[in-house]
């Protein structure tokens, strides 16, 4: 299987540009459990979708005093599945907001998250429900109508999922990050030779597994896996894109090195090449954020072309590229 996948396309750096592609349709409507505003992402819980979720039809006869939602937090990747998360603020009788500086996301979008309310996990990250209402849905799924998959089915997609063998199996699952782990919404299609199903994925890093008539699987064939907080082994999938890196000027430089953190900051490694008048690198990149700095005869500096950029914690300004 082949895992390293190659776009004709250049990586963005603008976040305006960047997010108006990421959150194409998606205005500042508390119908949507977050959006865009500027360059901080805003998350928001409305206690009227909450009923909804819990009563249904009879949700418009809910006081909403009732439900007692004196806090509300949200936990995701991006703090590490904290158990007390980030506290939103209450903004109004029905509404919960938390603003967030892009910055503070590494994550690919969508993002993957959970409503801490009063405490306690709306739904656990692994999809066990501790609301002692006996809240029973995915609320971010059939409240708010958000599709925490990446992943889109095309018989031309950019990546090919192979499972040799099982003849007599009666179904093949895909599930993985790239689609929240789903246990029903991929399945594979049967060949001579196999199980095969192909899609096209954004650049990034996924973790997966097949699930052959419900026994969960990694991949035989794929030799990069990583052990789960089962015990078990998922299949690790990198999906990346030529990236170019361009310096302009220093015309009397004799040696110029692109260094960041997609190759662990070599300072030796990525030598430049000067052409038609700048100095230009291309190199496949995983999608997410990244660090990187040229080093001019020995002088590291940022990427004057590129007005994002983020202290390192020590002083030290590196750029930021948004690989998607």
């Amino acid at each position: 299987m082949h895992h390293t996948i190659q776009h004709t396309l250049r990586a963005i750096v603008f976040l305006s540009i960047l997010f108006a592609t990421w959150y194409d349709g998606i205005a500042q409507d508390t119908a949507n459990p977050y959006y865009l505003d500027g360059n901080e992402v805003v998350f928001v819980f409305d206690v009227r979708n909450y009923a909804k979720a819990l009563h249904g039809e009879y949700a418009d006869k809910v006081d909403f005093a009732d439900l007692g939602i004196y806090d509300v937090a949200i936990s995701g990747q991006f703090n590490n599945w904290s158990k007390k998360g980030w506290k939103m603020v209450q903004k109004g009788e029905f509404l919960f907001e938390l603003r967030k500086h892009i910055e503070e996301f590494n994550d690919p979008f969508p993002l993957e998250f959970r409503y801490i309310i009063n405490g306690n996990y709306l739904a656990e990250k692994e999809g066990d429900i501790s609301n002692t209402r006996n809240f029973s849905n995915d609320f971010l799924k059939d409240v708010y109508k958000l599709d925490l998959s990446v992943i889109k089915l095309n018989s031309q997609g950019n990546v090919r999922f192979f499972l040799g063998g099982h003849s007599q199996a009666k179904e093949v699952i895909l599930a993985g990050s790239f689609n929240n782990w789903d246990e029903q919404a991929i399945c594979m299609n049967q060949t001579p030779e196999g199980w095969e199903l192909r899609a096209d994925v954004p650049p990034g890093r996924y973790e997966y597994k097949f699930i052959v008539d419900k026994e969960w699987k990694h991949d035989p064939l794929n030799k990069e896996i990583v052990r789960n907080e089962h015990g078990t082994l998922n299949s690790i999938l990198w999906v990346t894109v030529p990236v170019e890196f361009i310096l302009e000027g220093n015309a009397n430089a004799q040696n110029v090195i692109l260094s960041g953190s997609f190759n662990e900051w070599n300072e030796r490694k990525l030598k430049m090449i000067r052409k038609d008048g700048v100095w230009t690198s291309t190199l496949n990149i995983a999608g997410g954020k990244h660090h990187y700095k040229f080093i001019v005869d020995g002088n590291w500096i940022t990427d004057p072309k590129n007005p994002i950029v983020e202290d390192d914690g020590n002083g030290n300004l590196n750029s930021v590229l948004f690989v998607h």
